[in-house]
């Protein structure tokens, strides 16, 4: 069986995220969705928060499911078996930092490939980041989610704007 490992922060997951996690599962038989912290990033939501939101809109994939972890991606590659690590590409920068870790995966655990995907041209501008920034002014970033999180967002904003 080959599983995948598809990480990230999915501070909101975005269209983008989900274009990436629907394309793995094409080309995989199995997909985790493995929600990480990144120590240089201040979460809007909580990892637990996060897995929730990714399992509502991942549910039509039957061969995806959605964890988290808070050590070596590597090490939770080989616990659950990973023979890969999918990661999606937006522009250049993206690539040297990921061509980075890649290499630093493959010597911590040789049986793990990375597998670069590049994003749709409809998603080469889209990141959480941007989703919070213009959720946070008010904007409508409707179009860069699914929809069924656009309410989540809002009210964590709101939220958030009241601390």
């Amino acid at each position: 069986m080959r599983i995948a490992l598809c990480p990230g922060s999915f501070d909101p997951v975005t269209l983008g995220h989900l274009d990436i996690i629907h394309r793995a599962a094409g080309m995989f038989d199995q997909v985790v969705v493995l929600v990480g912290t990144n120590a240089s990033k201040k979460p809007l939501f909580t990892s637990r928060e996060r897995v929730g939101l990714l399992r509502r809109t991942i549910r039509d994939l039957p061969n995806v499911t959605v964890d988290s972890y808070d050590g070596l991606l590597v090490d939770y590659a080989r616990a659950h078996r990973a023979t890969a690590i999918v990661k999606g590409l937006r522009a250049m920068s993206d690539f040297e930092y990921e061509f980075q870790m890649a290499l630093t995966n493959r010597k911590l655990y040789p049986e793990v490939e990375t597998v670069f995907l590049t994003s749709t041209a409809e998603y080469m501008y889209l990141s959480s980041s941007l989703v919070k920034q213009v959720a946070s002014f008010g904007g409508d970033f409707s179009a860069f989610v699914p929809a069924d999180i656009v309410e989540d967002i809002r009210k964590k904003i709101r939220k958030d704007d009241k601390k």
